[in-house]
């Protein structure tokens, strides 16, 4: 499958802000009149939201990293057939509240050391990436105090603590080292309008 669209990811560890950031980005771009998806992972398709409740909820040791694999990438298929790749064939603007870089963060490096496998299994199930990633990054204590004061319900992968999501900042800054001419580092600590703006302003360069 080939993206004929805009294909954007955004990435963060929890708490960073990432959900507002895909919104106002969808919003900003929606306004200037381009046909705009916003959609989210786990999730973004029904079959994807049901799988989503097995992954965000629950007790934390609920599913080994192996499984998470797995589920998240049954998740993403559905997503990308159902939602993504459509929305991508008619021309839109997809903005996706997560992607495979979660996968390859969570479960490839700050869970467990799996990253081989979950690139091997994104080759053969998934087979693309965004045009352009988002990785909205901040503090790790103030992200997870941030995230876990929503109680969203949804806090299985809060619940392993502070390390945790310290190895997760680690990993997604990696992917930008790593994915230079996909993945731009998103400065979180600023006001939500001001990282909208600073958004909005790459993605229009990207586009012309």
């Amino acid at each position: 499958m080939r993206a004929q669209g805009l294909f954007i990811s955004v990435e963060g560890i929890d708490g960073s802000g990432k959900s507002t950031q895909a919104r106002l980005l969808a919003e900003g771009l929606a306004a200037a009149g381009h046909d705009v998806v916003v959609t989210r992972e786990p999730g973004g398709a029904p079959g994807a939201e049901a799988i989503r409740r097995l992954l965000v909820e629950g007790d934390p040791a609920r599913w080994s990293a192996e499984t998470e694999i797995l589920l998240f990438n049954a998740a993403r298929r559905d997503h990308l057939e159902r939602t993504i790749q459509p929305a991508l064939d008619r021309g839109a603007v997809v903005i996706t509240d997560r992607f495979a870089d979660s996968t390859r963060v969570y479960q490839g490096v700050a869970r467990a050391n799996l990253r081989p496998l979950v690139d091997r299994l994104h080759d053969l199930v998934i087979g693309i990436e965004p045009d352009l990633t988002f990785v909205i990054d901040m503090d790790a204590r103030a992200a997870l105090a941030r995230g876990l004061a929503r109680r969203s319900g949804e806090d299985r992968f809060e619940e392993l603590g502070l390390g945790f999501q310290e190895a997760l900042r680690a990993g997604f800054l990696a992917l930008a080292q790593e994915y230079p001419a996909r993945v731009q580092v998103i400065d979180g600590t600023r006001a939500p309008d001001v990282i909208a703006q600073d958004m909005a302003a790459r993605v229009t360069a990207h586009l012309r």
